[in-house]
């Protein structure tokens, strides 16, 4: 009876292994599909959007070469420095208003902390450009939004307001012993060596994560971009300019180059990813043995 019992179980958990890796399975061809077609396209030698196949009937190298050499009318060189420099001094400044904010709320006790903390949550729940016709004129005001300030503008847009977006630092040092804090207090130390020395130290998993996702936010964004571009082409970022290339007197011609550009702006986001996933799981490992 027993046996029977046994076999029964082990078949049944077979049957869902099965029918978990088939789903899971399906999943990832769903999600790759996307990018394989993309792909595929940058190597396609047919231009415009319209085709017969899935696959390429030739594959060149044209697509990606137009990128760089076609400048007349769209100067994908010039864009994408643009966008690696605002998204590198965004991430730089958002990764620090974020931790610091973090660090505050979670280690020190002021007045108006929880209105603070509560009032953020309550902006969060709105979307960003709500507020960009206010933001622009704002900028304009200050003269930031004409000729090389623009791309000052777009940093300030990025990491302005990143110190609202506390939330989930705020959870990891909460989780952090504050007898350490206590014990470095009475060592000597400030407020200022326990955050940069022995905090920060600790929590590279939450580091790494601000890090992700300060540099995505301004090198995907849009909106803010256009908006306070508007029509300086010079101070275009990739975003718009993959944009334009599907308008109706650039698609033909810039389609495939669109997807080529598109494979080319997921490389730094890939190498940022691969350098700093061996200090994240270092991290992790590290706060799992403490």
């Amino acid at each position: 009876m027993a046996a029977q019992k046994y076999k029964s179980a082990s078949r049944k958990r077979k049957i869902n292994n099965v029918v978990v890796h088939v789903a899971l399975s399906i999943l990832a061809v769903i999600w790759l599909f996307p990018i394989f077609w993309v792909i595929m396209t940058s190597f396609r030698a047919e231009k415009g959007s319209y085709v017969s196949s899935f696959l390429p009937d030739a594959f060149t190298l044209d697509n990606y070469i137009k990128l760089f050499t076609d400048t007349t009318i769209l100067n994908f060189p010039k864009m994408f420095t643009n966008t690696l420099i605002i998204a590198i001094f965004s991430c730089i400044l958002s990764t620090f208003y974020v931790l610091a904010v973090s660090y505050c709320l979670s280690r020190l006790k002021f007045k108006l902390r929880k209105p603070y903390m509560n009032m953020a949550m309550i902006l969060g729940l709105f979307p960003g450009f709500m507020s960009m016709i206010a933001v622009y004129f704002i900028l304009k005001a200050l003269g930031l939004t004409e000729g090389a300030l623009i791309r000052v503008a777009l940093i300030l847009c990025y990491s302005g307001g990143a110190g609202l977006g506390f939330q989930i630092a705020k959870g990891f040092f909460d989780t952090v012993p504050r007898a350490i804090d206590e014990a470095a207090l009475i060592d000597g130390c400030t407020r200022w060596q326990i955050f940069t020395k022995i905090t920060l130290p600790l929590s590279k998993p939450i580091i790494i994560y601000t890090i992700l996702t300060s540099f995505m936010s301004p090198w995907l964004d849009f909106i803010f971009a256009k908006v306070i571009c508007r029509a300086n082409s010079d101070q275009y970022t990739i975003a718009i300019g993959l944009w334009r290339m599907l308008e109706k007197e650039y698609i033909d011609s810039w389609y495939t180059s669109f997807a080529a550009g598109a494979v080319l702006i997921s490389i730094p986001i890939a190498i940022l990813f691969l350098c700093l996933q061996r200090f994240y799981v270092d991290g992790m490992s590290g706060a799992v043995k403490g």
